[in-house]
């Protein structure tokens, strides 16, 4: 019995244990819910107290925005009342003026009708006066047809006669008149011009004297070595005299190093000494036999080079059966200069331009370029003879039975006679053509930079300049301003203050452009 008893009690102390637990469960279970019941309790109090708080706070809002609301509106409904009585006063304004208007307009009617009305009344005057006009007219008509038939039966000559005696007479007075007026300002202008062409010419000669002389009528001999001249001059200057008795040239021998100047005015025997002392330095040879030689042998080479030069400008030009004479004279022309141009190729090209301006106008082609051809004919003897070249040519066309017409192109080119012919004409063109053209004619290299440094000279001389270049052969001179003292207004001015100054300063060929430059620069560098 024990026993049992021993091995029912853990079975029900398990049960009892699992009884308390379910009750501690079932306990805990209603403690929570009673305290969910609570928390709920009181949410809800405090949900109904927000709902309230928001309610009343809700009605403030909606009391105070209808406060606004008619405060707003107020003040709306007192712009407006503003508003209309300015439109009232502006529309009442508006009425007065136009009202003012149609006053004046009809103010303006009333006296336009006024003045229509004066108007009509002139009219009628003015017609008035038209008529007792031409009523006076009638009668002036016919008192000047009286008086007419009264003087033609005095003067027994009617209207026209009278008229065309008048017109004659007065034809006759006023032609006296002209011609003696005319005579005068011939006269006049004749003294003056050939006052004034002195001058010019005076005052030319003056400034070009010498370096024309010294370029026309020297020439150079290069040495191989300044001993030379000494064996030229020969003991006791034997050989120099033999040298200019021969050739006719003056041997210039100074201190110009490994050079010997020719000097003489006949470009012939300048070229025949030359040769001969460049013929006697390479042969070495130096003696008076020895120089006349030499010299003869020039002579003859320079004598067939004239006539191989006349031939070849003859058949250049297309100029046949021309005088033998002529022709030899015409090749002196290939040592000849004028102002640095040769006159024999100045000749072939005046010759061929007056061709073709003769086609082109229907002129004598031939007749004008032969007076081309022989235009400067003169200069080659113009040394020998005395006179101008033009009057030489012509008496040497006329020695060698040139046309009369071809005489006259020779004698009319520089405007010596009045021109009689077109072919005349077209010759003196050609050779103004020829003669002023790009790089036909030159200055010496002095005059040449004597032009560019006083080109430079006058561009630096205004104020605000900062560079000058003289460019181009001198043609143009570019200045380059300061940008903070000349303005562009003022560098405009300025380039026609340097061109003002270049013509009354300067004497120079062609024409000269003056290009004034301004410009700013701003330089920065990046590091």
């Amino acid at each position: 019995m024990d026993a049992i008893l021993l091995d029912v009690t853990p079975l029900v102390a398990s049960i009892v244990s699992v009884a308390c637990f379910l009750i501690g469960l079932v306990i805990g279970a209603i403690v929570i819910r009673v305290i969910q019941l609570k928390k709920m309790q009181k949410s809800k109090t405090n949900a109904v107290k927000i709902i309230e708080d928001a309610y009343a706070e809700a009605k403030t809002i909606k009391k105070e925005a209808m406060l606004e609301t008619k405060e707003q509106g107020q003040k709306l409904k007192e712009a407006l009342d503003v508003e209309i009585r300015e439109r009232r006063q502006e529309l009442t304004k508006q009425e007065e003026r136009l009202n003012q208007r149609e006053e004046f307009i009809e103010k303006k009617e009333l006296s336009i009708d006024k003045r229509t009305e004066q108007l009509e009344d002139e009219k009628k005057e003015i017609s008035s006066m038209k008529e007792a006009l031409n009523k006076s007219k009638e009668e002036v008509e016919s008192l000047k047809e009286q008086q007419l038939q009264e003087i033609e039966k005095v003067a027994k000559m009617n209207k026209q006669e009278a008229v065309d005696m008048l017109v004659t007479k007065m034809k006759n007075q006023a032609q006296k008149e002209a011609a003696i007026l005319v005579k005068q300002i011939e006269d006049e202008a004749r003294e003056d011009g050939e006052k004034k062409a002195r001058e010019i010419i005076g005052q030319a000669l003056q400034r070009c004297a010498t370096e024309t002389t010294s370029e026309m009528t020297v020439s150079v001999v290069t040495l191989p070595t300044d001993e030379m001249k000494g064996r030229i001059i020969g003991r006791e200057g034997r050989n120099i005299r033999a040298i200019e008795a021969a050739t006719g040239v003056e041997l210039i021998v100074d201190d110009t190093p490994e050079s010997i100047t020719i000097s003489g005015f006949d470009p012939i025997r300048r070229e025949v000494a030359r040769l001969s002392l460049e013929k006697l330095i390479s042969d070495g040879r130096i003696h008076p036999t020895r120089i006349e030689e030499i010299v003869e042998k020039m002579q003859r080479d320079v004598d067939k080079t004239i006539r191989q030069a006349g031939d070849d400008a003859c058949n250049e030009t297309g100029i046949f059966n021309m005088n033998v004479e002529l022709v030899k004279i015409l090749g002196r022309l290939k040592y000849r200069t004028s102002y640095g141009q040769n006159v024999l190729k100045h000749s072939i090209e005046t010759s061929i331009i007056a061709g073709l301006l003769a086609a082109e106008m229907g002129a004598n082609v031939k007749i004008a370029k032969r007076g081309g051809l022989l235009h400067d004919i003169g200069k080659a003897l113009d040394h020998e003879l005395e006179g101008t070249h033009v009057q030489i040519g012509v008496d040497l066309a006329r020695k060698y039975g040139e046309n009369e017409e071809v005489v006259h192109c020779i004698e009319a080119h520089h405007f010596n006679v009045e021109f009689k012919t077109i072919e005349a004409v077209i010759v003196q063109v050609a050779d103004a053509i020829s003669s002023s053209r790009p790089g036909a004619r030159r200055d010496s290299f002095e005059n040449y930079i004597k032009r560019l440094q006083q080109l430079e000279e006058i561009a630096n001389s205004f104020e605000g300049v900062e560079k000058s270049f003289a460019v181009q052969a001198g043609r143009e001179v570019r200045i380059i301003v300061k940008p903070e003292q000349i303005s562009d207004d003022q560098a405009m001015f300025m380039a026609k203050d340097i061109a003002t100054k270049i013509e009354n300063e300067m004497q120079y060929p062609g024409q000269i452009k003056v290009n004034v430059i301004r410009e700013s620069r701003f330089v920065e560098t990046a590091k």
